[in-house]
């Protein structure tokens, strides 16, 4: 029976410690700053927390004296830090380089049912009904603004690659009209192709990916050798792509008079609900409508999700160590400190104020590992370049981004691994038999 019923009291302190930490994970930063107010003004009001500071001084004091020991908890803390915060980047990256892309007042026009541009089809007809759709704005010459537009995947070498190493690069045709709907897309060298011509126009992300993208040269896509004129940038996921003149594409890719997806500019974003509402109502077409921060929003959630998953998986795989390094640790300082301890506790130290000086050790020093680590992360990764593939269909190109939340997600990991490392060291130094531990040294 005895042995059942701490079997259950460790089973709930278990438990209460996963719930502690969960909820410590989700709090916001006013309630965290406010529990910290609150500490403070413990240790300074009440006996025991002006006991739990001077134990606290007294080993602090000391950590110069165990600086290896007390690295092993800085380091391990550091590195998961640096690795989650890290992953996390990419995650917040790729997400914000696709969020830029889109905005409240474009609309995409895809076919029913197309979960992505490549995967939808809409022939002539439809193309014609939907430019006439309400809604939409109008050029200087009183035509709509909206660009029907053809999605491809073509296969280009990778820059600094293997020679036979190839990559998937998204080639998008289009027509005269696309500059106006995207206004930020901007040629910052050569000039824009010309209607009828094999010329192409590169994205800067997708420079830096793939060989031979400089003005000038000349490049293979599909069955046909393309030059290319100039370097465009958008500064969001148009800048991994490839554009064309829409016709020469099709021709060259067998694709007809069908294009994949119409982008419209609307007068006003208060004009999206009528707009889709005209082309739900058409029994002409059968079509899917979405602002275009709507449809990247969505297409960058599977991404972003699998790539968090795997940032915490692996983050708490390294955490784990890191709690058994502090475990480590702390129970042998513990054992060095234990006539200390033991000496406190019998003029009159309560239990307490020697659990919250262990831990206040412990978290000191997360609190460091912390700090280096995000420092890290921040240092080498925010701003670094990747690429994956975006959609199914090319390689999208987009920077880490080391933002101020993530740093502060990764410092409450980093507090939450000391609070649980230092947790047991911190009891087994408060019920430590006083009699047992004068006996110890």
């Amino acid at each position: 029976m005895k042995k059942f019923l701490s079997f259950l009291r460790g089973l709930l302190t278990f438990l209460a410690l996963v719930a502690g930490l969960v909820l410590w994970a989700l709090a916001p930063w006013p309630v965290l700053l406010g529990l910290a107010v609150a500490f403070v003004l413990w240790m300074l009001l009440t006996r025991s927390g002006q006991q739990a500071a001077s134990v606290a001084g007294v080993g602090i004091s000391t950590l110069r004296q165990r600086a290896g020991s007390s690295s092993v908890v800085v380091i391990g803390i550091a590195g998961v830090v640096a690795v989650l915060v890290a992953m996390l980047s990419m995650a917040e990256g790729y997400k914000q380089t696709l969020a830029r892309t889109g905005s409240d007042d474009t609309a995409m026009v895809l076919r029913g049912a197309s979960a992505a541009e490549v995967m939808s089809t809409l022939d002539l007809a439809s193309i014609n009904v939907i430019e006439q759709a309400p809604g939409i704005a109008r050029a200087a010459d009183g035509r709509p603004l909206a660009s029907p537009e053809t999605v491809v995947a073509a296969n280009l070498p990778i820059k600094g690659g293997k020679p036979d190493e190839d990559g998937s690069v998204q080639l998008r045709g289009v027509g005269d009209r696309a500059w106006q709907v995207r206004p930020q897309i901007k040629i910052v060298q050569g000039r824009k192709f010309e209607t009828g011509k094999r010329e192409v126009v590169v994205g800067v992300g997708a420079q830096r990916q793939f060989a031979g993208m400089e003005v000038g040269k000349q490049i293979r896509l599909g069955s046909e050798t393309w030059a290319v004129v100039g370097i465009f940038k958008s500064g969001d996921a148009m800048d991994s792509e490839v554009w064309a003149d829409a016709d020469m594409v099709a021709s060259t890719y067998r694709r007809g008079a069908s294009r994949n997806a119409v982008i419209a500019k609307l007068s006003d974003a208060k004009q999206f609900k009528a707009f889709k509402a005209a082309l739900a109502g058409d029994p002409r077409l059968q079509v899917d409508t979405s602002t275009t921060a709507e449809y990247f929003a969505k297409q960058s959630e599977a991404m972003t999700k699998v790539i968090r998953i795997i940032g915490i998986v692996v983050g708490s795989i390294m955490a784990i160590g890191a709690v058994f390094g502090a475990l480590n640790t702390m129970f042998a300082t513990v054992a060095t400190r234990a006539r200390e301890i033991a000496t406190l506790r019998a003029i009159g130290f309560r239990g307490l104020p020697v659990v919250v000086a262990v831990m206040l050790e412990t978290m000191l020093l997360a609190l460091l590992g912390g700090l280096i680590g995000g420092a890290l992360a921040w240092l080498i990764f925010n701003g670094y370049t990747a690429s994956t593939i975006a959609g199914g269909v090319g390689q999208l190109t987009f920077d880490f981004r080391v933002t101020g939340e993530l740093l502060w997600n990764g410092l409450k990991w980093a507090l939450a691994i000391g609070f649980v490392g230092g947790l047991f060291p911190a009891l087994r130094a408060a019920t430590l038999p006083v009699t047992s531990a004068l006996r110890a040294l």
